[in-house]
């Protein structure tokens, strides 16, 4: 099944020549003012064989605010990582750095979480 199929709403196949899918609407979450959000840094191991990953939930906003947010992270950090289910993994152990960081550009109810 393609991406693009998953969206469709009821009707799996149709032989009505006129026939047009309905698709499901994709509503964009409204993203919340930096001061406002209540971001948690954790370190992670479980299910990566072992190595360590810094996370950071509890965003709530829009994904591709998040990925920006994800990738300006990656950045500062100069490490690799990932955006997925709106949170940010970089690898390695950066809960320090990014904590800073986060603060330093305003989400300043950001805590490091236990992990």
């Amino acid at each position: 099944m393609s991406r693009r199929d998953k969206d469709r709403i009821g009707v799996v196949y149709s032989t009505d020549p006129e026939f047009a899918y309905q698709r499901a609407a994709k509503e964009e979450a409204e993203t919340l003012a930096p001061e406002q959000q209540v971001l948690r840094v954790q370190l992670d191991r479980k299910q990566r064989k072992g190595k360590e990953v810094t996370l950071v939930t509890g965003f709530a906003g829009s994904e591709t605010t998040c990925e920006s947010l994800g990738k300006w992270l990656k950045q500062k950090c100069g490490v690799g990582g990932a955006v997925k289910d709106m949170e940010i993994i970089l690898q390695g152990d950066h809960r320090q750095r990014v904590l800073q960081l986060l603060k330093e550009a305003g989400y300043g109810q950001t805590k490091l979480a236990g992990g």
